[in-house]
């Protein structure tokens, strides 16, 4: 009986393990809603997935988890799914977040982290799905985000990042979901955004952003959702964009009042633009 519970114990890795305690420690696991018995095996651990004796999947979603991440959660080098969604984490993203290269799913949203994305994220290049939203990031995306050429979802509405969309970002050509919503982009959409030509929502709402609106979105076929309003962007836009956009193109102009954008009625822009 002993030697069969000590196998059981022993059978993740070291750092695993490690890993696994660090971050109970540093996020007050003894007021999780759900908590671990860390005398147990780690098999038994709510919200651990194991596959082969090593950490595939963590999933501790609303479990008043108060605290801050630790350096330490980087060395569960085999994780695909890493989901905090909706707790009370707060302090930095782990500077070394891209030493989980086969993380296919990160949802660190609904929490209270501040500071940079760590430019490191571009090495989990298994990403396909990213969600930061509703917490206090700032900075800007990592120039290189292009690199995540798996990503699908790309969800970091309600933070504070600033700067201009990074180019590399219209390589992203598997992306379906692109919501930078109420931050504090700059700068001009480039109508490379045509590039997307998987993306089926785009929301872009409440930033600073400026510049004609690129006549290149109505190449997108698969958009279903469309905000781009309260931004300062200016010109005319299509009649199906119009449609498309939640608010139908609010912007602010330069005496800070809300005005919509002209509607061409008449033609086609994507079509003129060729």
């Amino acid at each position: 009986m002993f030697f069969i519970s000590f196998a059981l114990l022993a059978a993740v890795s070291p750092s695993e393990r490690n890993a696994l305690i660090q971050l109970h420690k540093s996020t007050h696991g003894k007021e999780w809603r759900v908590k671990w018995d860390l005398n147990a095996p780690i098999s038994t651990w709510y919200g651990v997935k194991l596959q082969d004796d090593k950490v595939v999947g963590l999933d501790l979603s609303d479990n008043n988890l108060v605290g801050k991440l630790p350096k330490e959660i980087t060395q569960l080098v085999y994780l695909q799914k890493l989901n905090l969604f909706k707790n009370e984490i707060s302090g930095n993203i782990p500077f070394m977040i891209g030493d989980l290269k086969l993380l296919k799913m990160l949802n660190l949203a609904f929490n209270k982290l501040s500071g940079k994305i760590p430019a490191s994220i571009i090495n989990s290049t298994a990403l396909q799905t990213v969600e930061l939203y509703m917490n206090q990031l700032t900075g800007e995306l990592p120039a290189e985000i292009g690199q995540l050429n798996q990503l699908q979802k790309l969800s970091l509405f309600n933070n504070e990042i600033e700067g201009q969309i990074p180019s590399s970002l219209y390589n992203l050509r598997a992306l379906k979901t692109l919501l930078l919503s109420s931050n504090k982009f700059s700068g001009k959409l480039s109508n490379e955004i045509a590039n997307l030509n998987k993306l089926e929502n785009l929301s872009l709402f409440e930033n600073n952003m400026e510049g004609q609106v690129p006549a290149s979105l109505e190449k997108l076929t698969n958009l279903k959702e469309l905000n781009i309003s309260y931004n300062k962007f200016t010109g005319s836009v299509s009649e199906n964009l119009a449609k498309l956009d939640a608010l139908n193109m609010t912007m602010i102009n330069e005496n800070g009042v809300a005005a919509n954008l002209k509607v061409n009625l008449n033609i086609n822009i994507a079509v003129a633009e060729e």
